[in-house]
C-alpha cells in the first residue's frame, strides 16, 4: 500500500511538471509572435495565472513566468494595435498607445527586464536578453516623452518613477537615474529621491562629459546632440552648422549635497555630517563636495564651519573661474551677496566672457528691488509720502541701471541668450528706451 501511495504522489508532481512546461510553452509561443490576438492575449493570461499561483516553480520559471506577466500589457497593446479596424487608422493606434502608457504598466514592464538580464547572465543561457534591449530601444523614447510630459505638467513624482523604471530597463544610462532623483526632489518624495541618490553614490555616478552643440539652420536655435557622432552627421547633412563642445562638470557635489539636505529635511542632521564626511574621506579633492559641505553648515546655522568649508575649496583653487562661481552661487544661496557678488567679479576678472557670472551679478543688484516697490506701495498721497516716493523711486533707477550693465555685457557675449533677453526687455521697458525693446524683440522674432 505504501508503494503504492508513493507512485501516486510521484506520478501527481510529474504531471504537474508536465503541465508547468506546457504553460510555459504556450507563452513562449505567444510571446515570440510577431502579432498577437484577443484570443492569444486570453490564454496567455490563464497561463500566466496558471503557473504566478504555483508555489513550487524554480528560481528559473519564478523570473521567466514574472517576466512574460510584466510584460502583458505590451502583448494586450499589441493585440488591440493590429485589430483589423485600428491597423488603417493612425489616430486610432495612437490613442490606443497612449491609452497603455501609465506609470503602472511601464513599471511592471522594468521590474519584469532586469532579473531576467541578471538571470541570463549567470546562467549563460541567452533566451530574452536580446529581446530585452530591442524592446527597451524600441519603447525607450516613448517613456522617456512621457516622463517629460509628466514634468512639464509639473507632476514631478510620477514622473520621477517613469525615469526610475526606463533606468532599470537599462542601467547602463545612468543619466536617468540622475535626473529621477532631481524630479523626486521636486515633487517632495524625499524617500525615494534619498534611495536614487543612494544608488547614484554607491555606484560613483558622476555625471561627467562632453556636450556637443551646433545650431540649427531651421530655428537658428543651438541644439544639443547625445553623442559627437551624432552632431557630426547633422553638420555633414547640412541641417546644423556653427559646431562647438563644452565640458559637463562632476555632479557628484551636487549628489552629495542633496543627500545632505534630504536628511536635514527629515531631522536627520548627524547623518547628513556623516555622510558628507565620507564623502569628503573618499574624494579629498573633490571641492564640489566641499561647496555641498559649506550648504550644509550654511542650513544648519553653523557659520564657523560654513566660512572654513569655504575658505577650503578657495585655497584649493584660488584662480579656478568656475570654482569661483560655484562659490559666488554657494554664498548667494546662503544669502550673502556681498560676498557672492565679490566671487562673481573675480570670476569675470579670470574669465572675461563669464556669462553666467555676468547674470548672477545683475540679479544681486535687483535683490533689492521688491522691498522698494513694496515700500511704495505702502505709501500715500501725502506731501510727505511724495517726497519718500521720489527718493524711493531715485534708489530703485540707480538699482535697475546697476543691473544693467552687467546683462547688457552678457547680451554682447551671449546674445541669443533668452534670459538675458528677457530681463533686457523688462528694465529697457521700466526705462522706456522703445528702440532697444522693438530691436530685442526682433531678435526673437516678435
Amino acid at each position: 500500500m505504501k508503494k503504492s501511495l508513493a507512485l501516486v504522489a510521484a506520478l501527481m508532481v510529474s504531471a504537474a511538471v508536465v503541465a508547468q512546461k506546457d504553460e510555459m510553452k504556450v507563452l513562449k509561443k505567444i510571446y515570440d509572435k510577431e502579432t498577437v490576438s484577443a484570443k492569444d492575449v486570453t490564454e496567455y493570461k490563464a497561463a500566466v495565472a496558471t503557473l504566478d499561483a504555483n508555489p513550487s516553480l524554480t528560481e528559473g520559471d519564478r523570473i521567466y513566468t514574472n517576466f512574460y506577466k510584466g510584460m502583458l500589457p505590451l502583448l494586450e497593446m499589441d493585440a488591440e494595435v493590429n485589430a483589423p479596424d485600428v491597423k488603417a487608422n493612425p489616430q486610432k493606434m495612437g490613442q490606443i498607445m497612449q491609452k497603455y502608457m501609465s506609470i503602472k504598466n511601464i513599471e511592471a514592464i522594468s521590474s519584469a527586464m532586469y532579473p531576467v538580464l541578471e538571470y541570463e547572465k549567470k546562467t549563460g543561457k541567452q533566451l530574452y536578453t536580446a529581446d530585452i534591449k530591442e524592446t527597451t530601444q524600441f519603447y525607450g523614447p516613448l517613456v522617456l516623452q512621457y516622463a517629460i510630459t509628466l514634468g512639464n505638467q509639473n507632476k514631478y513624482a510620477e514622473s520621477a518613477k517613469v525615469l526610475y523604471a526606463l533606468y532599470q530597463m537599462d542601467k547602463t544610462n545612468m543619466d536617468n537615474l540622475y535626473y529621477a532623483a532631481n524630479y523626486a526632489i521636486s515633487g517632495k518624495d524625499y524617500d525615494n529621491a534619498l534611495k536614487y541618490y543612494y544608488e547614484l553614490r554607491d555606484a560613483k555616478y558622476t555625471g561627467e562629459g562632453t556636450a556637443y552643440m551646433a545650431t540649427s539652420l531651421a530655428s537658428d536655435k543651438e541644439e544639443t546632440f547625445g553623442s559627437k557622432a551624432d552632431r557630426d552627421r547633422a553638420i555633414s547633412m547640412k541641417t546644423h552648422a556653427k559646431p562647438r563642445e563644452e565640458k559637463v562638470p562632476s555632479k557628484r557635489g551636487e549628489i552629495y549635497k542633496n543627500i545632505a539636505l534630504i536628511l536635514i529635511e527629515q531631522g536627520k542632521d548627524n547623518e547628513a555630517k556623516s555622510a558628507l564626511a565620507d564623502a569628503k574621506r573618499e574624494n579629498p579633492d573633490d571641492t564640489g563636495i566641499i561647496l555641498a559641505e559649506a550648504d550644509m553648515f550654511y542650513r544648519l546655522k553653523d557659520m564657523e564651519s560654513y566660512k572654513r568649508s569655504i575658505s577650503e575649496v578657495l585655497a584649493k583653487n584660488p584662480n579656478d573661474a568656475d570654482m569661483l562661481y560655484n562659490l559666488g552661487v554657494v554664498t548667494m544661496q546662503a544669502g550673502d551677496n556681498a560676498a557672492a557678488e565679490s566671487y562673481f567679479t573675480k570670476a569675470i576678472a579670470v574669465k572675461p566672457d563669464y556669462v553666467n557670472a555676468y547674470i548672477n551679478l545683475s540679479s544681486i543688484k535687483l535683490a533689492g528691488e521688491k522691498d522698494l516697490v513694496d515700500q511704495m506701495n505702502k505709501l500715500g498721497t501725502s506731501a510727505a509720502d511724495n517726497k519718500k516716493y521720489d527718493v524711493l523711486k531715485k534708489k530703485r533707477d540707480d538699482l535697475l541701471r546697476e543691473a544693467l550693465a552687467p546683462l547688457e555685457k552678457a547680451h554682447q557675449i551671449d546674445p541669443k541668450n533668452d534670459d538675458v533677453i528677457t530681463n533686457l526687455i523688462s528694465i529697457y521697458g521700466y526705462f522706456e528706451m522703445t528702440d532697444k525693446v522693438k530691436a530685442l524683440k526682433a531678435l526673437r522674432g516678435q
